[in-house]
């Protein structure tokens, strides 16, 4: 696929390099050759990142609308605390999920990129649209179906926009800035809030709705580490690559992220072939920056070996200094 799609963007930009009139002898440099590849691994990441963010949207809608909102149930986040408040008020469930994650926005402009930040605000508004204006269908009134499958179709779009490089519900960025800001962990202050949202719906609401409402928490955060293939805050990405050199360089300038580099052997070598030192390069991130690791690794060698371990927390170094890239 990513051959195709290189050769594809090539085929194009030469043809009209190459019309009457011009001097057919000027190929593409090398530099520009790089610079084209670099383009069509950006646009294909978008793309699939797009679609990404766009199925876990409609996801999530479908699981508000079709099960947790005709049945009064809740959910925990930013999501939960919507819903909660459109039961005890009657406004609008689609204004309440852009009022409710504007704050935790405005804390990711302090510790998140632009990039980001905008992914989550065009996602966020985007389920809002679809809250309003699409004519979900009305699936059951069995509490432990709605529960379950309202939990899954709103746990899949959240991690389909975690995978995509958003989120459409902004605890979690609350919950890593306060991480930095104090000693407890991104799962210690998820826990304390949805503790408070689920104390709140079974005062307001009734004890059997905050209980349902719980597994459908469950349901949905199951569904999100399904999908998003683990619940670590931190990843440990082991990098072997003949290019070390520049993935380092890129690593620290563009990411801005700590890097160690291992001397290494490769094991794999043909009878009589002397073993080929090489270096390894070892980084931690946080899972929501893997998509763009990914992207700029694959612009500098595509046969990387990229190996990434699920990380519980840290201490130290830089991953907590510097903002998400």
């Amino acid at each position: 696929m990513n051959s195709i799609w290189t050769r594809f963007v090539t085929e194009i930009v030469l043809r009209k390099k190459n019309k009457p009139g011009r001097n057919n002898n000027d190929q593409p440099d090398k530099d520009f050759k790089k610079r084209l590849y670099e383009a069509s691994v950006t646009v294909k990441y978008l793309l699939f990142d797009a679609l990404l963010i766009i199925l876990g949207i409609f996801s999530a809608g479908f699981g508000l609308k079709s099960f947790l909102l005709p049945n009064q149930f809740i959910d925990g986040g930013a999501t939960g605390i919507s819903l909660l408040i459109t039961e005890v008020t009657g406004i609008s469930l689609s204004l309440l999920i852009i009022a409710v994650n504007i704050p935790f926005i405005i804390f990711g402009l302090k510790i998140l990129g632009k990039k980001f930040v905008l992914k989550t605000s065009l996602a966020i508004l985007g389920l809002a649209l679809v809250v309003a204006f699409i004519p979900y269908p009305y699936i059951t009134h069995d509490k432990l179906l709605v529960s379950v499958f309202g939990g899954f179709f709103l746990g899949a779009g959240i991690g389909l926009s975690v995978r995509g490089g958003a989120v459409i519900d902004g605890t979690e960025v609350l919950a890593i800035f306060l991480n930095r800001k104090t000693t407890l962990t991104v799962g210690d202050v998820i826990l304390i809030i949805n503790i408070v949202i689920f104390s709140a719906a079974a005062y307001l609401l009734s004890i059997e709705t905050a209980l349902y409402s719980i597994l459908t928490y469950l349901a949905a955060s199951k569904t999100v580490d399904f999908i998003i293939e683990g619940i670590e805050e931190y990843t440990g990405v082991t990098i072997i690559s003949d290019k070390y050199e520049e993935i380092r360089q890129m690593i620290l300038q563009n990411l801005q992220r700590g890097v160690t580099v291992y001397k290494g052997e490769k094991g794999l070598a043909k009878p009589g072939d002397e073993q080929k030192d090489i270096k390894i390069i070892y980084t931690v991130i946080t899972r929501l920056e893997i998509r763009n690791l990914n992207t700029e690794i694959e612009k500098v060698d595509p046969n990387a070996f990229v190996i990434m371990n699920s990380i519980k927390d840290t201490k130290g170094g830089m991953i907590k200094k510097r903002p998400l890239k």
